[in-house]
């Protein structure tokens, strides 16, 4: 990271959604799949019950928005009983032209230490433990968790756990429960997106979907 470039992170206002929606259909477009929905996630959570919007950020660098994040709360559903308090996280991301170059771990830290301060005790989410393990997540079979929907013996080294109170899952076992507000209508996402400018969907290598 150049660090003649200042960089401010800040609480999203209802003046970003639309820049912020369009940040995340560059940087997602054609990753996971051809084209891409997370510009949708975003705009339907930020109405759901579920979403903190304590913890809903943008990164700027010199006034320009190049980041995001944004954090839900679920729980999991613990095998005595309980309902688990815990956060998910994302979409977040960064400008494609700044990737891997230190923004998205200040992003990250800033976000996890300001979730901690707000007394969360765990965040669970999917991911790659090669990029977020640097800011001390680890795999959540470490911790007992299962993901919901997932057969028994099947990969869940997508699956990833940070404890921001330390112990905050000891002796928990039980099933993660992704927030249904994820889960959106792919013809919803066709119709949003008619709103942005067009872009070219490609079917590429390595793609999820």
């Amino acid at each position: 990271m150049n660090k003649n470039n200042y960089c401010q992170i800040r609480l999203e206002t209802a003046e970003d959604y639309r820049k912020v929606e369009n940040l995340i259909r560059e940087s997602f477009w054609n990753v996971y799949r051809p084209g891409c929905s997370e510009h949708y996630v975003i705009h339907v959570l930020r109405e759901d019950p579920a979403f903190v919007k304590e913890l809903d950020f943008v990164m700027e660098q010199n006034g320009i928005l190049i980041g995001q994040n944004m954090f839900m709360r679920t729980v999991i559903n613990a095998d005595d009983g309980r309902d688990i308090p815990v956060l998910t996280m994302g979409p977040i991301c960064i400008t494609p032209n700044l990737k891997r170059k230190g923004y998205g771990l200040k992003l990250l830290d800033y976000s996890l230490k300001k979730a901690a301060e707000l007394g969360y005790g765990a965040v669970l989410f999917e991911g790659d433990i090669g990029f977020y393990g640097k800011c001390g997540f680890n795999y959540v079979s470490t911790f007992s968790i299962r993901y919901h929907d997932l057969p028994e013996g099947e990969d869940a080294s997508f699956f990833l756990c940070k404890e921001l109170i330390p112990g905050y899952l000891d002796g928990i076992t039980g099933v993660y429960q992704t927030p249904k507000g994820y889960y959106v209508d792919d013809a919803e996402v066709e119709e949003f997106d008619k709103s942005f400018p067009k872009k070219v969907k490609k079917k590429l290598p390595g793609q999820l979907f």
